[in-house]
C-alpha cells in the first residue's frame, strides 16, 4: 500500500481509576486488514475519564500522522467523545473544550476521517494498554 493512499484504523481508549483519578490513554493502530502496526500507551496523571478518552484520540491521530496516514478510521467506545467529534453533541464541559479543539484541528490533517463507535468488547486491546499503564503506576 502506498503511503499516499494509506488508510489506518486507530483504536483509542482512555480510562481513569476514579473520576477524576489516575488516568492513561491506549492506542492500537492497524491497517485495514486488521494487522496491528503499532501500540502506544501514555500515562496522563490525575484527570477524568472523558479527558482521558480525548487524550487517547489525540494520541492516536498524532501517531497516525507520523505514520503518514492519509485517511483514518477512528474506533472508540466513548459515545460522548465520538458524538462530539461527529458534531452530534455540543461540547458543554469547559474542561473538554481545549481537547476538542486540539482533536478537531488534528482531524483536518487527514483527507478523510471516519469515527466509529464500537463496543468495549471490540476495544479490548486499547483498554488493555490503558490498564497496563495504570498498573505500572500503582506499583509505586
Amino acid at each position: 500500500m502506498h503511503a499516499e493512499s494509506m488508510k489506518l484504523v486507530v483504536y483509542a481508549d482512555g480510562g481513569a481509576r476514579g473520576n477524576p483519578g489516575l488516568a492513561a490513554a491506549g492506542v492500537v493502530i492497524a491497517d485495514v486488514e486488521g494487522r496491528i502496526l503499532k501500540e502506544y500507551s501514555h500515562y496522563l496523571g490525575e484527570t477524568t475519564n472523558n479527558r482521558a478518552e480525548y487524550e487517547a484520540v489525540i494520541l492516536g491521530m498524532q501517531k497516525a500522522k507520523q505514520l503518514k496516514a492519509k485517511s483514518l478510521e477512528i474506533r472508540i467506545d466513548s459515545e460522548l467523545v465520538g458524538y462530539q467529534l461527529m458534531g452530534r453533541y455540543k461540547v458543554k464541559d469547559i474542561d473538554l473544550q481545549p481537547l476538542f479543539i486540539k482533536a478537531w484541528n488534528l482531524l483536518q490533517d487527514f483527507e478523510k476521517v471516519e469515527i466509529k463507535l464500537i463496543s468495549r468488547e471490540q476495544n479490548k486491546k486499547a483498554d488493555k494498554l490503558v490498564n497496563q499503564e495504570l498498573d505500572k503506576k500503582s506499583l509505586f
